[in-house]
């Protein structure tokens, strides 16, 4: 049978472009026409540590990822500048971003693997005396603190050699958290400071430049909100998908008996729970439950399970997935991550991260090893979560509330084998 020829695909286009940095006059239209309104309604304050002022373009922005946000929140702390951001790879295959993106000349990155076509980009909009924003973490937060930053942060920002400033974000993860996409207005403050200048940078090694940059943005919202006490409008559904970020119960120990609904945190095993108010408290239901001070804490408690688990020899984790991809020629609508084309068996053990299943109904697997695997990306909420294997997105449905898990064995696998993204050293 004779294929027709579609000519070039997305993914053939999307390398091809050239980049440069966004057009001032339509970069402010946007902001002062939408972002400007959305930063009301979320309660957007901003401090300054610095003037603008002072700084001329070219230059780098470094901050926390807090949430799906953060553009907004980041660019108006920023203006009058206008700023290049880099984004997930996969982002510019979604129908509703796609036009945006190409307006705004966002870089597309590979998150998790090297990536030469973005550190080329960047250059590229830097030669047009562009800025920078670069979100260290490669992903927007999981558990309402941070995650160390991608491995070889500090080598780009010393290559780069440009002043770095700073934005701390306190609030966006409570207003948009990770484990549910509905949105919670409260208050969100964003403080701007400088981290490094280009002498600092020319004085410290890209280990040390990675040190202070993990201290700079670390950052825990909800560790945060005891103290500022600001309230997020839940409307009754605060706690709504929880379970799939705090999925094991801490006083029976079972896995997957959580429920989160409404403001409630229950395991459906032992009856112990709590209640979520619009500071995010976890108020136990009484005093015989046993309930962690806050979530964070929660899912560092499941972490160390996970770090425990990896560390048998035999340890598997496996699970029937439905398999995603990215389309070849249209873009992905109704807001989908990407388009199911197979599924399978996926399999994590102490060697890496294993397939076996289909894929346009003919057999597909693909192997990856622990240490070249040190964590996932997950496109919009807890439900799902990708990787690379061999340069192309895969994108995984599991058929239980288990993402949590696969993340958390995955990164601490890769740790305990010696891969190369380490924990906070501090």
């Amino acid at each position: 049978m004779i294929t027709k020829n579609k000519g070039k695909t997305l993914q053939d286009k999307l390398i091809k472009r050239k980049l440069r940095k966004p057009n001032y006059i339509i970069y402010r239209i946007l902001a002062f026409a939408v972002l400007k309104n959305l930063g009301k309604k979320y309660g957007l304050s901003c401090t300054y540590k610095v003037d603008l002022k002072d700084y001329k373009a070219p230059f780098i922005v470094v901050g926390n990822h807090s949430s799906r946000m953060d553009y907004i929140f980041a660019s108006l702390a920023m203006l009058p500048h206008s700023l290049s951001y880099v984004a997930g790879y996969n982002e510019f295959f979604r129908s509703h971003l796609a036009f945006i993106f190409r307006l705004m000349q966002v870089i597309p990155k590979k998150n998790f693997v090297n990536d030469v076509y973005t550190v080329r980009s960047i250059k590229r909009v830097i030669r047009d005396k562009g800025n920078i924003i670069l979100f260290p973490e490669g992903m927007n937060s999981i558990s309402g603190a941070n995650q160390p930053c991608a491995v070889a942060s500090g080598k780009l920002l010393k290559h780069l050699g440009l002043p770095v400033l700073r934005i701390g974000i306190s609030g966006g993860y409570m207003t948009s958290p990770k484990y549910c996409l509905d949105e919670r207005p409260g208050r969100v403050d964003v403080e701007v400071d400088l981290l490094f200048t280009p002498e600092m940078l020319s004085g410290l090694s890209p280990d040390e430049i990675q040190k202070e940059l993990d201290r700079a943005i670390c950052h825990d919202d909800y560790a945060r909100n005891k103290t500022a006490r600001v309230k997020f409008t839940g409307n009754g559904q605060t706690a709504k998908n929880m379970h799939n970020m705090l999925y094991w119960c801490p006083r029976c120990g079972v896995e997957f008996s959580m429920t989160g609904e409404g403001n409630r945190i229950l395991c459906a095993n032992c009856g112990n729970g709590a209640e979520l108010n619009e500071y995010y408290d976890l108020i136990p239901f009484d005093d015989k439950c046993v309930i962690p001070e806050t979530p964070r804490v929660w899912w560092d408690k499941e972490r160390e399970l996970a770090r425990e688990l990896v560390k048998d020899e035999s340890f598997v984790l496996s699970e029937h997935v439905r398999l995603g991809t990215l389309p070849g020629y249209k873009y992905l609508k109704e807001q989908k991550t990407s388009e199911i084309t197979g599924e399978g068996e996926l399999t994590l053990t102490r060697a890496g991260l294993r397939f076996e299943g289909k894929r346009d109904n003919e057999p597909f697997s693909f192997f990856i090893g622990a240490r070249e695997l040190p964590t996932y990306g997950m496109c919009t909420d807890m439900s799902r979560f990708y990787t690379f294997a061999t340069g192309e997105f895969l994108e995984f449905f599991p058929d239980g509330a288990s993402v949590a898990k696969w993340l958390l064995t995955t990164e601490e696998n890769h740790r305990y084998v010696g891969g190369s993204w380490k924990d906070f050293a501090f």
